[in-house]
């Protein structure tokens, strides 16, 4: 089972910009420190809810940082950037950091995102499969020409090129963010693992594997590539020696960082949006991931792969909004929890 972070920087009400990205840096090494496995770093255009506009120049100021820790992002927004140019990104990071960087990506929302970066709603609503094939030949071939309307370029070759770059010659992973069967579809019909969403629980979880390796059979993979396939739950962590105050922790300081975030999103094209009550959501998510003292942390995470067969996990960690807290938080995470685990 491997362990990571799942950074967002967060602004929670009353804090300036700068401290939530601190925090998210800070918090980043401390995993390291800890013990974790990977941090995951999350990636939002405008909105407060998350202050990173670019998880992968974030993954490179960490990647430089750390020395043990995998890196990755959860996820790059597809539809806002031209699949190459993510690409070249992706591949010097996973050269230069000697294969520890992983590329997350996903189809975002229908938000202003789109307009400002001239890429549109066709973008979001039909081209993801599109520039996913894009970017996954560019990671994986010697050279790469484009041939639509959409992205139509001469044969260019891949410069750096991770199979030449690194003695074992593999590519960045690539995970692709699921929330619907279609998502979940594209993702096994290309081979690729899955992040799934904090919001879904273990029964959910279950039957999205299980739909992946049902396309992904149908797609003629391999039943052993089939098995590898590490898939990645995304989470919320709190560590207490009472669950009772890890959950007052989050129910303190969740809900006005999810209100101030969640309602700051725009649409592109001003179509109405529901959004979660702050308070509900802040105790779904405590009831459905680790949260609690370490035993019962460990405990769930256990069930969760026991129950999804995930072995991977991403898992907010600074849910109190707090700096000093978040550090003790992940310590705990790495030093009383990872090791009842192991």
């Amino acid at each position: 089972m491997r362990v990571g972070s799942f950074v967002l920087a967060a602004q929670f009400p009353g804090q300036g910009q700068g401290e939530a990205l601190h925090r998210a840096v800070r918090s980043a090494e401390v995993a390291e420190e800890a013990g974790l496995d990977a941090v995951w770093l999350a990636e939002h255009h405008f909105v407060p809810y998350g202050t990173c506009p670019s998880a992968v120049t974030l993954a490179a100021l960490l990647l430089g940082r750390t020395r043990r820790i995998s890196v990755g992002t959860a996820v790059s927004v597809l539809p806002t950037v031209h699949p190459v140019a993510l690409g070249e990104q992706a591949a010097l990071l996973h050269v230069t950091s000697g294969g520890r960087f992983s590329l997350g990506v996903g189809r975002g929302g229908p938000w202003v995102d789109l307009e400002v970066f001239g890429s549109g709603l066709e973008a979001y609503e039909h081209g993801f499969p599109e520039s996913l094939d894009l970017l996954v030949r560019w990671l994986r071939g010697p050279s790469v020409a484009g041939g639509s309307e959409r992205f139509g370029f001469r044969e260019v070759p891949v410069v750096p090129r991770p199979s030449e770059a690194l003695s074992g010659g593999e590519s960045p992973e690539v995970i692709v963010a699921c929330t619907s069967p279609a998502s979940v579809r594209l993702a096994a019909e290309r081979g690729l693992p899955m992040l799934l969403g904090m919001h879904v629980g273990d029964e959910e979880k279950a039957e999205m594997v299980a739909l992946w390796r049902t396309y992904a059979r149908a797609a003629g993979h391999s039943p052993d590539g089939i098995a590898r396939a590490a898939h990645v739950s995304a989470g919320v962590a709190q560590i207490a020696d009472r669950r009772t105050d890890a959950v007052e922790t989050l129910q303190k300081a969740m809900p006005g960082w999810l209100k101030q975030g969640l309602e700051a999103h725009v649409t592109i094209d001003g179509r109405k949006r529901s959004m979660r009550d702050p308070l509900a959501y802040t105790e779904l998510l405590c009831g459905l991931h680790p949260v609690g003292t370490p035993r019962l942390c460990a405990d769930r995470l256990a069930a969760t792969s026991e129950r999804t067969g995930i072995t991977r996990f991403a898992l907010l960690v600074e849910g109190s909004g707090d700096l000093a807290a978040t550090e003790e938080n992940v310590r705990r995470l790495g030093g009383e929890v990872l090791p009842r685990l192991r």
